[in-house]
């Protein structure tokens, strides 16, 4: 299985309209549309689950692809790097209200 990254998708782009794109190109397996956590807004980008064979085929004939105006950015997945963890501030305690001495 390989997990296709889809950018610069429009705003009002549907999980139906990318199975649809994808699925010319072989079996879809899922679409996971991002949606913003604050907002619940579309974040303009998805990813896609298909077969190897299949993923490598579809990234060739989509990147680029117009869609609702906009070319699409089409590539394999990459894991993401670890976010660091912050600096200072304690350990994690608490919360509210100035820090006595």
């Amino acid at each position: 299985m390989t997990t296709i990254y889809v950018g610069n998708l429009p705003f009002s782009a549907t999980e139906d309209e990318v199975r649809s794109l994808f699925e010319r190109y072989g079996k879809v397996e899922s679409v996971k549309m991002i949606n913003d956590r604050e907002t619940g807004r579309p974040r303009g980008f998805a990813f896609v689950d298909m077969s190897a064979g299949d993923a490598q085929n579809a990234i060739q004939q989509t990147n680029g692809f117009q869609m609702g105006g906009r070319p699409l950015r089409v590539n394999e997945a990459q894991e993401r790097a670890p976010r660091p963890k912050p600096m200072g501030g304690g350990g994690g305690g608490g919360g509210g209200g100035p820090r006595r001495w």
